[in-house]
């Protein structure tokens, strides 16, 4: 066995030793000559797509067809059009009859990549397909049969998204009858150099210059990096120092500026620890998240006050002062009991008086969080908008209202 999974992983192209990945690939042969349906879990940019390849070329299916879909890349409107085909007239533009991917691929394998982005009427028409081998095209009321082998990947949480009714739980039994885990790069910390070696002999290759190499130092700092993206981020890193590097001599603090910071330094919207997120869905929740993190602020004013000279001609500046600091003080307190309002219906209904007073510095905190967010993600607004817990349109709409430059 370990000679054939060599011959695999020379074959194709699989990089690395780690105990868990050879697992993985060893389950892939020993289900190939089945018609069993495989579910390959793993995160995004760890390989899934070369074990389904591994899958079919050691089936009796291997002389048919493959036909490898992203299901997450196909908009939710013609998702079944593209799978199961459709008659003429089915719907506008439809001015020919149509083979689906389960009718092309008869007597073959079909690898459905994000198979957990399925939309959930498209599911029910998959279940339909594993339980007998029936599909209906699109506009047609006949049943046709597929003898087609299936294997699905997915990075999401299939548990969690079964809770949340995003996936059907008996199309998830029906997938998962043997499941193939493939591990992140961070647990496969030996495997990290071979893998960056291997990617820069091909980069020398395709750019014809030489070589990259770390020092120790590099090398262990290329092992010890949380690697967020897999081998797709180190394959991308190896990339960019081969083409931009001239000294093709690696050292840590060179290779560290590559790098990107794997957690956000935004100060009001940083998390502590997992139990400690907040859902920060709509941005007059940023708002009083601010408002609530000012607190410590302004309890700091006014203890200041307490020690300044006091005379006739300040002392009602001052009184104002302290007056707006208590008014900031009670709304603080309500805040810890928000459900205990006269009026239940918005549980930040209290605050609207406060918010008056502190539209500007609202503001100015707002504008700063968002330029840190962009600067952050070098303008990269889908990114930016992420990290402030914000659509990426509102993020948009707040840039245009203060006349943010990007």
């Amino acid at each position: 066995m370990n000679s054939e999974i060599q011959n695999i992983k020379q074959r194709f192209e699989i990089i690395g030793n780690d105990h868990s990945l050879m697992m993985a690939i060893e389950k892939s042969i020993k289900v190939s000559p089945t018609d069993i349906t495989v579910l390959i879990m793993g995160e995004s940019g760890v390989g899934k797509e070369v074990f389904p390849k591994i899958i079919h070329q050691f089936s009796h299916r291997k002389h048919n067809k493959y036909i490898a879909v992203n299901c997450g890349a196909i908009p939710e409107g013609t998702i079944d059009s593209e799978l199961f085909g459709h008659e003429k007239g089915a719907f506008t533009g439809a001015t020919t009859n149509r083979a689906g991917y389960f009718e092309v691929a008869d007597g073959g394998t079909i690898f459905l990549d994000e198979v957990g982005e399925l939309p959930l009427s498209t599911q029910v028409r998959l279940l339909r397909i594993l339980e007998s081998g029936e599909f209906i095209k699109v506009g047609s009321s006949k049943a046709q049969k597929t003898n087609v082998r299936i294997v699905a990947a997915t990075n999401v949480n299939m548990n969690e998204a079964i809770s949340k009714g995003k996936f059907r739980e008996d199309l998830y039994y029906r997938l998962s009858t043997v499941e193939i885990n493939i591990p992140p790069l961070r647990k496969r910390k030996d495997d990290i150099v071979l893998l960056f070696r291997k990617f820069a002999s091909d980069f020398a290759k395709k750019y014809n210059m030489p070589t990259i190499r770390l020092d120790e130092k590099a090398e262990n700092l290329l092992k010890s990096y949380v690697w967020n993206g897999n081998i797709r981020q180190l394959k991308n890193i190896t990339e960019q120092l081969s083409v931009l590097e001239k000294n093709r001599s690696i050292d840590f603090n060179l290779l560290n500026t590559y790098l990107p910071e794997p957690r956000s330094n935004l100060p009001a919207l940083i998390k502590d620890n997992e139990s400690s997120k907040s859902d920060f869905s709509s941005e007059r929740e940023i708002l009083y998240k601010i408002l609530f993190d000012m607190k410590k602020d302004l309890n700091d004013l006014k203890r200041i006050t307490k020690y300044l000279n006091i005379d006739e001609t300040n002392s009602d500046k001052l009184n104002d002062f302290n007056d707006l600091i208590s008014k900031k003080e009670d709304f603080y307190d309500k805040s810890e009991k928000p459900y205990q309002t006269e009026n239940n219906s918005d549980k930040f209904s209290y605050a609207e008086e406060v918010l008056e007073e502190e539209t500007l510095s609202i503001q100015h905190n707002e504008i700063e969080l968002i330029i840190k967010a962009l600067e952050k993600s070098n303008g990269k607004r889908k990114i930016a908008a992420k990290e402030l817990g914000i659509s990426e349109r509102t993020l948009y709409r707040k840039i245009k209202q203060y006349d943010i430059e990007i």
